[in-house]
């Protein structure tokens, strides 16, 4: 199984702290054995009107000379960031879909075939039929100019963090909705969690539409610290011959924390147990 490790632990999202360059960041995760990199597209590392052509082909170039690849990018949507497609504010709704737009281009740059989609909150009084609507006109938008690319757009139900696409049902409401060919369903084991079900249900529901995941501990530790059934999700991403990359999104959130060491500890727990289970 393919393993890649996201870069917020490096970066300035969602703290301010710590932040290393990106070159350290795909450094390091090459160095520990990762197959792959998930870039997190914040400043200072990835945010895409900070990035010229120039700086593009460094990037690319700097993961090719690892041996890494770049798997996916993680837009780095969150409250007060301006970017939320359900908005009640059409000017947002609209900077939404730009921005999405331009991660789109900027993965095309990078040799990322994949795009993660947040379906955004609504608020208090937005029903949840005026947001869904609004969510999938932002989606529709987006994956028309990803399908020029040949990128996917995968969604992700965030069930801990918004209230609009909570569950693997709604991820494939949406994508059947989106009516488009490149549009397809992640999983973040934390939400799953967070919905009280086994990690294994979502490779279930998702079933063939299933082309990324984000695994993370118990309140985001290192793969292997916290008490998840590891063994019950790997033995259902095997027996459904999951082709994707497992993502380790975790270590993020606090000052302090030791990015090298949590990807580090969570390649080895990850490697012992595929082997253990082989």
């Amino acid at each position: 199984m393919k393993l890649a490790f996201n870069t917020f632990p490096f970066s300035s999202f969602p703290n301010f702290l710590p932040t290393y360059p990106l070159e350290e960041a795909i450094r390091s995760i090459a160095a520990i054995g990762y197959d792959a990199v998930e870039i997190g597209c914040c400043a200072p590392h990835a945010w895409p009107q900070q990035l010229s052509r120039t700086r593009r082909k460094e990037i690319r170039q700097i993961a090719s000379g690892e041996g890494l690849a770049i798997s996916s990018l993680l837009p780095a949507i969150g409250g007060g960031f301006g970017c939320n497609p359900c908005s009640v504010l059409r000017a947002e709704r609209h900077a939404t879909i730009e921005h999405y737009k331009e991660i789109v281009d900027l993965a095309a740059d990078l040799g990322a075939g994949l795009v993660l989609y947040i379906g955004g909150w609504r608020a208090e009084d937005l029903s949840h039929e005026e947001g869904w609507a609004q969510s999938l006109d932002c989606l529709r938008a987006v994956a028309a100019h990803a399908g020029d690319r040949n990128i996917v757009i995968a969604i992700e139900p965030t069930t801990a963090d918004t209230n609009l696409i909570d569950t693997a049902s709604d991820a494939r409401r949406m994508m059947v909705e989106s009516e488009a060919s490149n549009v397809r369903l992640m999983f973040d084991t934390c939400h799953i969690a967070y919905d009280g079900k086994p990690l294994s249900s979502y490779v279930e529901e998702m079933g063939t539409e299933l082309v990324h995941l984000h695994a993370a501990d118990t309140n985001r530790k290192a793969i292997g610290d916290g008490d998840m059934d590891w063994d019950n999700l790997l033995r259902s991403l095997t027996a459904s011959s999951y082709a994707g990359y497992f993502t380790v999104e975790t270590g993020f959130g606090a000052r302090g924390i030791d990015p090298r060491g949590i990807a580090a500890r969570s390649f080895r727990f990850l490697k012992d147990r595929l082997e253990a289970l082989a």
